[in-house]
């Protein structure tokens, strides 16, 4: 579909930091120890239920911080549908969550593409999808205890099911990058911009 003859601006997106010392150290240690448990790293005199605890808690940390990733996209997501709703244009294409959420994960523009990268984010489009599933499925974050062994040693399968499900729930017009453009900060950026914009008022 094509919404207009030049690209219009969304909000920006805007991510908070999200990972403390702590939980970058759990998913190291995550990640070192499903090499062991796959045999690609030796695990020397580490017992197998060791390892098996250290990848769940990875697994868990990965959880909590890709569901405030989640937040952030959802609030995001809101403040398009709101832009959508004053645009006559928009209303009329009917624009919807999906088309914002799709948008994110397969159409996002270049630059943002690139300013991810240079963060360090290489697989993005996961990232986004999981982190709106999440979110889809739990109003907080949740507690460990509160989750199966299931769910969190395998939660990325179900995040991109339910990413999946709650696309496929009805049509949607998909929207590209020419279409509707935006820009990502991370919330400290963003906080510095704004300050140099009220010293120049």
């Amino acid at each position: 579909m094509s919404l207009a003859a030049t690209s219009q601006k969304l909000p920006p997106l805007i991510l908070h930091p999200f990972a403390q010392t702590s939980g970058r150290d759990k998913l190291i240690q995550s990640s070192r120890a499903s090499l062991m448990l796959q045999g690609m790293l030796p695990a020397g005199e580490r017992p197998s239920e060791e390892l098996d605890q250290a990848l769940l808690d990875g697994r868990y940390h990965e959880i909590r911080m890709l569901f405030y990733v989640g937040r952030d996209l959802m609030r995001w997501i809101e403040q398009c549908l709101e832009f959508a709703a004053n645009d006559q244009a928009l209303r009329d294409a009917g624009v919807r969550y999906q088309s914002f959420a799709a948008l994110l994960v397969y159409h996002a523009p270049l630059k943002v593409e690139d300013k991810l990268r240079k963060w360090g984010v290489s697989d993005y489009r996961s990232i986004f999808m999981r982190a709106l599933g999440l979110n889809a499925l739990f109003a907080e974050a949740p507690e460990s205890d509160a989750l199966s062994e299931e769910f969190i040693r395998n939660y990325f399968r179900y995040a991109d099911q339910i990413f999946h499900c709650r696309q496929n729930q009805l049509q949607f017009p998909e929207i590209h990058e020419r279409e509707l453009d935006f820009d990502l900060y991370a919330s400290g950026e963003y906080s510095r911009m704004l300050e140099r914009s009220w010293e120049e008022q």
